[in-house]
């Protein structure tokens, strides 16, 4: 798309939401409070503070200040600010960056924001653990966030990808016309590597005049192996083997489709 002569600042704002689901077997309950504090360990508060910075740099912003707040018995909270352009380092404020995060991260940028959460739960009889992330990235001006949305989802490990794209506000042209968006898109899968999409089943919900755009995604291959927490597949007999692998299956399409499948 040509580049638009604005007047005054782009204040489009561009919106990238989704939720990651891993899924795992994980049958006693000392297993699933191994499995949570795996997780918790798996993407600590080092690791998610590592991610929201690098997607702030990757869309073009810089950080300003970092605080953190941890909470009991669990969580925390991380503000990032950040500008678009780039800061000396004795510009930087320092001064909050104390303490470790858990389960949450929140970036805000000087004109957006950035959010990551994380939901560890399990199944109460059926030995089926999931932990979701949610993730929103909003920007407003020439920064998009779609810049750094393979990186996101490489950072993950991730049965299931839910997707939202969206566009709002408008901005003008040197000639007084509102455009509703700056750069061309008809899918979001459009900004995903080729090699991740290969992974995955993906269907596309798309409601072009609103700019509006939902992508889901469900990994293709059930390898049981990848599924087991702290057991491997020849601990059970092959009727429990099946047993689990429809369990998993049935937990994954539950997810991906929204809905309770018929027992």
């Amino acid at each position: 798309m040509e580049t638009l002569k604005l007047y005054g600042f782009n204040n489009l704002t561009k919106t990238l939401s989704f939720n990651i689901y891993d899924i795992c077997y994980a049958e006693k309950e000392t297993s699933k409070q191994e499995y949570i504090e795996y997780i918790d360990e798996q993407y600590n508060s080092e690791r998610l503070t590592k991610i929201l910075s690098d997607v702030a740099h990757m869309i073009g912003a810089s950080i300003l200040n970092i605080a953190r707040q941890d909470y009991e018995p669990q969580g925390a909270s991380v503000t990032i600010l950040v500008s678009e352009g780039e800061l000396e380092e004795d510009q930087l404020d320092i001064s909050c960056n104390d303490g470790v995060i858990k389960e949450s991260v929140v970036g805000h940028l000087d004109k957006s924001h950035i959010t990551v959460h994380t939901y560890p739960e399990s199944h109460p009889d059926q030995g089926i653990s999931t932990f979701r992330v949610d993730i929103e990235v909003s920007t407003c001006g020439e920064i998009s966030p779609l810049k750094a949305l393979n990186f996101l989802i490489d950072s993950f490990d991730s049965d299931i990808i839910n997707l939202d794209f969206k566009v709002r506000g408008f901005t003008r042209d040197i000639n007084g016309n509102k455009h509703f968006n700056d750069h061309k898109i008809t899918s979001i899968q459009n900004y995903i590597a080729d090699k991740t999409l290969s992974q995955y089943n993906v269907i596309d919900v798309n409601v072009y005049q609103e700019n509006i755009f939902h992508s889901k995604m469900i990994l293709k291959d059930l390898n049981i192996e990848h599924y087991l927490f702290d057991v491997k597949p020849n601990d059970f007999s092959v009727e429990k083997r099946k047993e689990i692998e429809e369990r998993l299956h049935n937990e994954m399409l539950e997810i991906y489709y929204g809905r309770n499948m018929p027992k």
